[in-house]
């Protein structure tokens, strides 16, 4: 004995296609905006104009050396970065991504390292660990709205009083 299914009409496909469409594009978009991050930590030390293309203006980040919250606690949390590190190494991957409508969870892994000088290579403070985001679909496009780093190992010298 065989077993039909009922037949779909080209609407419901076409409707279903418009779905995972939208399901896929929102995935590479929030893939692209936690590489976004990463990426503007490493080369756009110089100025903070980045962070609004990034996170939300009320965006709360945790970190094992403190909690940052808005732009005027990104900033402070920058300046820190810029006075404490002269270059840095970032690499996140093994995202997982739930998008519920507007609203996204993202888990992630991430590795750094911290150089103190440039002249010093050898000098370095390296991390790894993972992170869980909460992501809202904006007027600009997906932004980070809150951002807790789970740290699982490091290396090297942590920065004074910031472990």
């Amino acid at each position: 004995m065989t077993t039909t299914t009922p037949a779909t009409t080209l609407h419901d496909d076409i409707q279903a296609l418009t779905l995972q469409l939208r399901e896929l594009t929102d995935r590479v978009a929030l893939t692209e905006l936690c590489d976004r991050y990463v990426r503007h930590l490493d080369k756009d030390r110089a100025s903070d104009a980045w962070l609004g293309s990034v996170f939300t203006e009320d965006a709360h980040l945790t970190f094992p050396m403190g909690e940052f919250r808005g732009m005027e606690g990104l900033t402070a949390f920058q300046k820190m970065a810029r006075t404490t590190f002269e270059r840095t190494h970032h690499i996140s991957s093994n995202y997982d991504i739930r998008v519920d409508g507007d609203r996204a969870l993202i888990g992630a892994h991430l590795m750094a390292v911290h150089v103190r000088r440039r002249e010093e290579p050898n000098s370095h403070f390296t991390i790894g660990g993972h992170y869980d985001a909460e992501a809202v679909r904006t007027q600009d496009g997906w932004r980070i709205r809150t951002f807790t780093f789970d740290l699982v190992w490091n290396a090297g010298d942590p920065p004074a009083g910031k472990m």
